[in-house]
């Protein structure tokens, strides 16, 4: 087993992701390889006691494949953001990236955000979805919530704040202090980016729909989105006023 730190390390968030989450991986690998062969895979397989989530096995299963792949199965004590926290604290590349495992975003687009990255000698960068197959009403709140955004934080070079891949520097990532166990994770992410004044940047994907299971985003989240969106302004107002 190698030693070395590996350049790219990828978090891959596979909540109740059973059935998809094996080739979901094959597919990451195989792009992986080509583009950047000092890789490691830390699969997120977080789940509710007593759920009958398959997942924790299936992720563990595939660690057998390659000493590259390691997985995280904890009990939960959250949601998205407590996974993705528990993720990233376990990878140890010079490079962190972050995407769902249910396939809504391409396994390809991690390389090239990458590669956006290093290219660009950035901080943090990440995608944009130019087309959204999951429904208009989806669509609809994602164009609203992203507006109210610009608004509340203003100068920060993002058009889609939810978007995956996430890719950033570890310097990035250990300057952050995250704090959301929730859905909220994505803009708290970008909100800190802005506070710290990092240089990002961002390329455009397509966002496909799911079949296997429904949305985990439900309109309660839809409230929790906004209610975090308004609480950490007054947080970035104190802030600022004490400064």
């Amino acid at each position: 087993m190698s030693t070395e730190t590996p350049n790219l390390s990828v978090v891959v968030l596979a909540y109740r992701s059973a059935e998809t989450i094996s080739a979901f991986v094959d597919s990451l690998i195989a792009f992986l390889e080509v583009n950047e062969p000092r890789w490691e895979l830390i699969l997120v397989g977080n789940y509710i006691d007593r759920s009958g989530d398959r997942t924790p096995e299936v992720v563990k299963g595939l660690t057998e494949r390659d000493s590259r792949i390691r997985a995280v199965t904890l009990v939960k004590e959250g949601m998205m953001g407590w996974d993705m926290k528990s993720g990233l604290n376990a990878a140890s590349g010079k490079v962190l990236a972050v995407i769902d495992g249910d396939g809504q975003m391409p396994a390809e687009d991690v390389v090239r955000v990458y590669k956006k990255l290093k290219e660009d000698d950035l901080d943090l960068a990440k995608t944009y979805r130019i087309q959204r197959d999951d429904g208009s009403y989806r669509r609809v709140i994602s164009t609203v919530y992203n507006a109210l955004f610009q608004v509340l934080f203003p100068g920060l070079n993002s058009q889609d704040i939810n978007s995956k891949p996430k890719v950033m520097t570890r310097d990035a990532y250990a300057g952050m202090d995250l704090q959301s166990d929730g859905w909220f994770i994505d803009a708290e992410i970008m909100i800190q980016a802005r506070r710290m004044r990092l240089k990002t940047g961002e390329i455009e994907t397509v966002f496909h729909s799911i079949d296997s299971r429904p949305s985990f985003v439900k309109p309660s989240s839809i409230l929790e989105f906004l209610a975090n969106l308004v609480w950490y302004r007054v947080l970035e107002f104190f802030r600022g006023y004490k400064k």
